[in-house]
């Protein structure tokens, strides 16, 4: 099993925070012409191409027991769910709108590690998340208004993706995180094929399949390329350090997804919602150097005596 690393997790998690909203930029740029159905199929398709050889190169382990194969199939339908919602929101929202919103999920998170996971979690860090949520909910108040109930999907990302981070923190240090996400790529094929087919008998618009041009094809393999390197990197850094600590990492991803929104599409929040974004982001950057000061404090701290020594005294 991999040590705790916070600074090398929180490192990864900040590759992630990078990643992870460039390809939610390419998504955004395909959402009205590219059904979710296929988008999903290429995301997850991607995954399990690129990975897969990689596997069978270096002869990595990717059998698992089988609490852990339920496990890895859990996190598998909640990624699932979790990217569709947020593709449909991306239809509907300027970028960094659908991010900031989606930013209950690292107070949700602190609350999972704290209650689920046993994690400790000092009062200050829930204070300073329960203030970012307050300026999740100036983020949403507008988009409210002008989108509709489309402007609460952000929120089921977030609750889902919450989910999808625990399960993740309960087996990144059992399994390999590339045999994970390649599992997990071959899991959500297998599931988004058949649903597909569904979806054509049915006629269901969102689960058909269109024949792409080029440049669509391009960016469909961009978003699973993205995807696969952003969530890898997730995956990796939840093998070096607590969820609570990497959780408020993630409110990086607001400004990052806000300048891609601005050079990508040229949409800036509104002021309630601006408002709301820098609250979160103050939050969040408080929460990183409190953690920073705990764990320098942690290692400066002498060790506690054993009982022998205290018998010495």
């Amino acid at each position: 099993m991999a040590q705790d690393r916070p600074l090398l997790g929180i490192t990864l998690m900040l590759c992630f925070c990078i990643l992870a909203p460039m390809g939610d930029a390419v998504a955004k740029i395909l959402s009205t012409s590219v059904p979710i159905g296929e988008t999903l199929l290429v995301r997850f398709g991607v995954q399990a191409l690129v990975l897969i050889p990689i596997i069978a190169i270096t002869r990595r382990p990717w059998r698992m027991r089988k609490r852990i194969l339920g496990l890895v199939a859990l996190r598998t339908a909640l990624h699932i769910i979790g990217i569709g919602a947020m593709f449909l929101a991306l239809r509907h929202l300027p970028l960094a709108d659908a991010v900031a919103i989606a930013f209950v999920m690292p107070f949700l998170m602190l609350l999972l590690g704290k209650f689920v996971l046993n994690e400790e979690v000092g009062m200050r860090r829930l204070l300073a998340c329960i203030v970012g949520f307050i300026g999740t909910l100036l983020v949403i108040q507008p988009s409210f208004v002008e989108v509709g109930p489309p402007a609460l999907l952000p929120l089921v990302v977030a609750v889902v993706f919450s989910l999808f981070m625990l399960v993740t923190r309960q087996i990144a240090k059992e399994v390999d995180p590339i045999s994970l996400q390649a599992v997990s790529g071959v899991m959500a094929v297998t599931v988004t094929l058949p649903a597909l087919a569904l979806g054509f008998v049915f006629d269901m618009p969102e689960m058909k399949i269109i024949v792409p041009d080029t440049t669509t094809m391009a960016l469909l393999l961009t978003i699973g390329l993205l995807g696969t390197a952003a969530h890898l990197l997730m995956t990796w850094s939840l093998r070096y350090a607590p969820s609570a600590t990497l959780a408020p990492m993630q409110y990086l991803e607001i400004p990052i997804a806000t300048l891609i929104g601005w050079i990508v599409f040229s949409d800036l929040p509104n002021g309630l919602a601006a408002t709301g974004i820098l609250i979160t982001i103050a939050a969040g950057l408080y929460i990183v150097f409190r953690e920073r000061a705990m764990s320098r404090a942690a290692q400066q701290a002498p060790e506690p005596l054993s009982p022998v020594d205290h018998a010495a005294e």
